[in-house]
């Protein structure tokens, strides 16, 4: 049985533990307001980019660019994909990695060839010690990334899917749902598929544009962009559901270490009165022998 001094020790150490798992919610709140005010902020733009790609979509023909072709045979696919760079947040990166392997295995049973474009530490240090086929990695870079960094990254993969080195390219990331949920979302990058026309002559209406200069040359100029809002999209989206589930996971463990020093309090008391109810005995069974005596 432990002794008193043991569990004073363990509830001492359990309150340390706590101190650590508030101090780290709080920086992940503090981190939640600045990213997610940048991530609502930039999503109305995107959610117009996607209406206004939709509607240039619309009125032309699907061959007018390569991006917008799909290859007749698909062989080698990618998926760029986000996990975080550091741990205690949950099942965050569990889930991303357990979407990713899912997506693997589906295009491999399909008998394609499968390639990973990743960032995250912990994605890459997963699928690197299961030797998945890793064609560039980016750690540490959540908070740092502009759109110089993102048109960068669309130049290199519409490069290679023009020269063939892939035939198709999707992201998975986890899209902020609440702070209670973040769900991994999988999109097709490359061959663009803009969305679908509006199915009521009267919703095209209400949403008529006029171009200058033509539809076909505006197409033509914002398909690329449209790759990198995507990804500029996808980094702000991960790092905000991170910073939230990190959030959550230490709150959580922050009532553990309440309930767990409860429990060892309650623990401690009651060891303590059997040592004093022993000590009691003791007492009393030497005075009735010193009175026999």
């Amino acid at each position: 049985m432990a002794t008193l001094r043991d569990i004073l020790r363990k509830i001492g150490a359990v309150k340390k533990t706590k101190q650590i798992t508030k101090a780290m919610n709080m920086v992940a709140a503090a981190k939640l307001r600045t990213t997610q005010g940048r991530m609502e902020s930039f999503e109305p733009y995107a959610s117009k980019f996607a209406e206004v790609l939709g509607n240039l979509a619309s009125r032309i023909e699907s061959d007018i660019h390569p991006l917008l072709l799909k290859k007749e045979k698909v062989v080698n696919v990618e998926l760029l994909h986000f996990t975080a760079d550091r741990g205690l947040c949950g099942s965050f990166n569990s889930h991303a990695i357990t979407a990713a392997e899912k997506w693997i295995k589906q295009k491999e049973g399909e008998g394609l060839h499968c390639s990973l474009s990743v960032v995250g530490k912990r994605g890459r240090d997963y699928f690197t010690r299961r030797e998945y086929n890793i064609h560039q990695a980016h750690t540490h870079i959540y908070g740092k990334i502009d759109m110089g960094f993102v048109n960068q990254m669309t130049r290199e993969f519409i490069d290679r899917f023009l020269s063939d080195d892939i035939d198709e390219l999707y992201v998975q990331y986890s899209r902020f749902v609440s702070m209670a949920k973040q769900e991994p979302t999988l999109l097709k990058l490359l061959p663009i598929e803009p969305p679908r026309e509006r199915e009521t002559e009267e919703e095209a209406a209400a949403t008529e544009y006029l171009y200058e200069p033509s539809a076909e040359g505006l197409l033509i100029e914002l398909l690329p962009k449209h790759i990198s809002v995507q990804i500029y999209n996808a980094f702000l989206q991960n790092e905000t559901s991170e910073h939230a589930a990190r959030m959550a996971a230490m709150d959580n463990a922050s009532k553990n270490c309440n309930e767990l020093v409860d429990s060892l309090t309650l623990v401690y008391n009651k060891a303590r009165q059997a040592a004093i109810t022993a000590e009691l005995m003791d007492i009393v069974g030497g005075a009735e022998a010193l009175k026999k005596a």
